[in-house]
């Protein structure tokens, strides 16, 4: 049962009682004590009311939904409804209209019964729009969450896209260094088996703290030195006050691939890649020497990680790109 919803019914109740009360009084038509058995009886006789509709609307919900009968479902609620204000008016006038003070004319008797058929479909009304308001909530609710899923597929995809190249890349320096330096060769293999063993260990879970990430970052940055000798080099500096919040996994690894993707990395052009913690932002640079031609790049790589983060902070992920520079910042959750 929800008590909050009907606390708020009745509290409506209670306040159309007390301005029906302070109408009559105001008129003058009634002596005090009669306006007080007034306000009483027009209590009771609401709140009766609302509760059979409110068991009406319950009922037919579940014999004539809306989601399957809607015109139906309104006709034949509003006439229900009718026809328990044409039996509330007639007990009430009937039972009630002796003990006036006054004889009624029968106007007013004949406009009562107006008033009543408007007055339970004023409250049909009400349960209609509490249903279309519910539906248009949930509506949005799901569309969010149609839309982050949507997102994290997106990103899902992304991560998959990245893995097969980048191993490609890293089995084809592995071959190279077989040859040259077998030493350089087992310690790139164990720095490689730590690297997947983090994208795998995480790769269901949506946030990780952000030492985790950085702890995998320095396993992956070791292995990127190897693999472009005196081509790359990185700073890392976090803020100690950030380095228990949370970040998506493998974010960093996602914005390095792609800092490497579209620059040049040579030891006559090294590529430099900053990562730093600003307040709220976790911030990712490089310089820019952009490559001519970039191969396998569809553009919605950081559109897609921005998606994401939309969804998970109420700070953006922001692309900031200048003559010499490109900077990612990436809210810190």
């Amino acid at each position: 049962m929800n008590w909050k919803r009907i606390r708020r019914d009745y509290t409506v109740i209670g306040i159309l009682a007390i301005i029906g009360f302070l109408v009559r009084f105001s008129s003058g038509l009634f002596s005090v004590q009669f306006n007080f058995i007034l306000l009483l009886i027009s209590s009771i006789t609401v709140s009766l009311n609302w509760e059979v509709l409110r068991w009406i609307n319950s009922w037919l919900n579940r014999i004539l939904p809306f989601e399957k009968f809607i015109a139906r479902r309104i006709i034949v609620q509003l006439l229900l409804g009718f026809v328990v204000g044409i039996i509330s008016r007639t007990c009430i006038y009937y039972f009630g209209e002796p003990y006036f003070p006054m004889k009624l004319d029968t106007m007013f008797l004949a406009s009562t019964w107006a008033l009543y058929a408007l007055f339970t479909a004023g409250i049909n009304v009400i349960f209609f729009l509490r249903f279309f308001i519910q539906q248009w909530k949930l509506s949005i609710v799901q569309a969010e969450r149609l839309e982050k899923e949507k997102t994290l597929v997106q990103f899902d995809n992304l991560k998959n896209q990245m893995n097969p190249h980048f191993l490609f890349n890293a089995f084809s320096s592995l071959n190279g260094l077989i040859m040259e330096n077998q030493q350089l060769a087992v310690q790139f293999v164990q720095q490689l088996s730590k690297v997947y063993r983090y994208v795998l260990q995480h790769d269901h879970r949506h946030v990780v703290a952000l030492s985790t990430e950085i702890n995998f970052i320095d396993q992956y940055i070791s292995l990127l030195k190897t693999r472009f000798s005196g081509a790359i080099f990185f700073e890392v500096k976090i803020r100690e006050e950030d380095i228990e919040k949370q970040i998506v996994p493998v974010t960093l690894q996602i914005l390095i691939e792609n800092a490497l993707k579209h620059n040049i990395a040579d030891v006559t052009k090294p590529l430099y890649i900053k990562i730093y913690s600003n307040y709220d932002y976790l911030v990712v640079s490089n310089n820019k020497q952009l490559k001519s031609i970039v191969t396998d790049s569809n553009k919605v790589g950081l559109h897609n990680m921005q998606s994401l983060y939309a969804f998970l902070s109420d700070k953006p992920l922001v692309i900031e790109e200048k003559e010499d520079k490109f900077m990612v910042k990436v809210p810190l959750l």
